[in-house]
């Protein structure tokens, strides 16, 4: 694991929307991080298609149903 320096003003925002998401502060900036990646490497999907692919690579979730 490493250290990432990032603003004040992004820390800031990493920390209101963890507390809305109900994540920790370290849960929400990966969340986000995966979704900037798979952004980058996706840019023809949108974001729900994104979420998506992310729960596909879960074995346990399956698409389109809730737990």
């Amino acid at each position: 694991m490493g250290i990432v320096k990032i603003t004040d003003h992004l820390h800031e925002q990493i920390r209101l929307a963890s507390a809305t998401m109900d994540r920790s502060i370290n849960a929400q900036a990966q969340f986000w991080i995966k979704i900037g990646l798979l952004a980058e490497l996706n840019p023809h999907l949108a974001y729900n298609d994104l979420i998506n692919k992310l729960l596909l690579d879960k074995p346990d979730l399956i698409r389109g149903r809730s737990q």
